[in-house]
């Protein structure tokens, strides 16, 4: 019989030990790489459209990419090695949706793919309005002063 002292040791020798700081190299690397592409897309939007238009398309560039690699089940190897490295909003933010659209799609559009994808944007939505309302609020306070 098993006593909990040679179980605790048992776990303790096979428990996944992270590197923390490879992890935050990596996560600083990828994360970078996709803020260079962001960069890069936008100086070459910029040949053709005007700032904020590029901007916009840099922004939607990222997203069908992501979501794209999802799809294909490119991104979650990615994030594999990447770890919070493509964890930035825009990608991360894509990734999650799509993957949820991709878990409930056999349930239908409306059902499915309609709801399930938007109970995490809808949370996001809500927490980011709410943000905003009180750092507006609290923006204006302080111009007051």
């Amino acid at each position: 019989m098993l006593n909990r002292n040679y179980y605790k040791n048992k776990l303790e020798e096979h428990k996944y030990k992270p590197n923390y700081l490879r992890n935050m190299i990596y996560a600083f690397l990828f994360g970078g790489f996709i803020a260079i592409i962001g960069q890069s897309l936008i100086e070459l939007y910029s040949l053709f459209f005007n700032d904020e238009m590029s901007r916009s398309l840099m922004t939607v560039t990222l997203i069908f990419i992501s979501s794209l690699l999802t799809a294909l089940g490119i991104f979650d190897s990615i994030g594999q090695i990447a770890l919070a490295g493509t964890i930035v909003p825009i990608t991360g933010f894509a990734n999650s949706l799509t993957s949820a659209a991709l878990e409930s799609k056999q349930e239908g559009i409306v059902l499915g793919i309609g709801c399930n994808m938007f109970k995490l944007a809808g949370t996001v939505i809500t927490f980011g309005i709410v943000s905003a309302y009180f750092l507006g609020i609290i923006r204006y306070l302080v111009g007051l002063i």
